[in-house]
């Protein structure tokens, strides 16, 4: 269950009312939640929510880049442009990073950006037809 909530976000990052802030804090709290819990040492309810707002926000301006340049005359705007992987791609990730001082979300993005993925596969327990007869 996600430990933020859409106001928490909006607090940090200007977000657009129509867009439901929903996919990118499940994102986020799971990722806090793999990455986050579950360590020697613990981190507080409140830690896990800063990182996981500032998580959100960097999800949610991933699909709504934020302006670094806006102009009226002749219509002109540049918006946050980074192409790249991992949560150092904006500053809401850089900030969730640093706010996981145990590293977590740190070694995934490492892991990520050198090919590391994590490999998944399936062990069969169960007794081959065969081996039932007799």
């Amino acid at each position: 269950m996600a430990r933020t909530t859409d106001t928490l976000v909006a607090e940090i990052i200007e977000v657009d009312d129509t867009i439901s802030m929903t996919p990118f804090i499940n994102a986020a709290s799971a990722l806090v939640t793999r990455c986050c819990t579950g360590l020697d040492e613990e981190y507080t309810f409140d830690e896990l929510i800063l990182i996981e707002t500032w998580l959100a926000a960097h999800f949610y301006a991933i699909r709504e880049p934020r302006a670094v340049r806006e102009a009226a005359g002749s219509v002109s705007e540049i918006k946050e442009s980074k192409v790249d992987l991992g949560f150092d791609v904006t500053r809401y990730g850089q900030m969730a990073m640093r706010l996981d001082w145990q590293g977590g979300l740190s070694r995934l993005n490492k892991q990520i950006k050198d090919g590391q993925a994590v490999s998944v596969g399936i062990t069969w327990l169960g007794t081959r037809e065969e081996d039932l007869k007799d």
